[in-house]
């Protein structure tokens, strides 16, 4: 993809979602540039990612501890998405039955460059069969739960971001790690890593 192209970077959201899930990548991709120094973030002239969140519909969204949040796109106005981010929290259960959600998850993801999941997202993105057969990872109370799904994921018990072809990260605030994880790999550790000088965050590698 061009550098002049900005990639669209989805982020699901949903009642009951965890905030840090869904607010810190967006952070991340949001403050993004490729031009370093505080003045580059005062404009979009050199970021890399467009960044907006993603709802069944414009309705508002309540996350975990009452967070009001209203979407910018509900799943029938959503312009194409090069990069999916599904975060978790206590609404993932109850999109596990929910054809519509999976499906529009599953259509998505066939389409968009890079797949992401942070804490329970891990689980719907199992139960629309696109963890088969790879290694995974999600919050670590919800370890046995992706297991019990029995949807062919190769659990991961011990990783913080675990990428193999879809990328997952364990719990809440590591979804900044899989963040910084993405940037890196489309945008150079240079640019990743002078992204987290700036939100003042600390890596973990």
């Amino acid at each position: 993809m061009p550098p002049s192209v900005r990639r669209r970077v989805a982020i699901l959201i949903f009642d009951d979602v965890e905030v840090l899930d869904f607010a810190g990548p967006f952070e991340v991709f949001s403050r993004t540039r490729l031009t370093p120094g505080a003045a580059s973030r005062r404009s979009e002239e050199s970021a890399p990612f467009e960044v907006f969140t993603v709802a069944r519909s414009h309705a508002p969204v309540t996350a975990v501890g009452g967070l009001t949040v209203i979407p910018a796109h509900g799943f029938a106005d959503a312009p194409p998405i090069d990069l999916l981010v599904v975060p978790g929290g206590f609404g993932t259960r109850a999109l596990l039955g929910d054809a519509g959600v999976l499906d529009w998850i599953r259509h998505v993801a066939g389409r968009a460059e890079r797949v992401t999941a942070v804490c329970t997202g891990a689980l719907l993105l199992a139960e629309a069969g696109l963890l088969e057969g790879r290694r995974a990872t999600t919050h670590w109370a919800a370890l046995d739960e992706l297991a019990a799904l029995e949807r062919g994921v190769l659990v991961v018990r011990d990783g913080r971001v675990v990428d193999d072809g879809v990328i997952t990260s364990a719990g809440v605030a590591s979804g900044m790690d899989m963040a910084f994880h993405v940037v890196e790999a489309l945008c150079g550790r240079e640019v990743a890593d002078e992204t987290a000088h700036y939100i003042e965050y600390r890596r973990n590698r």
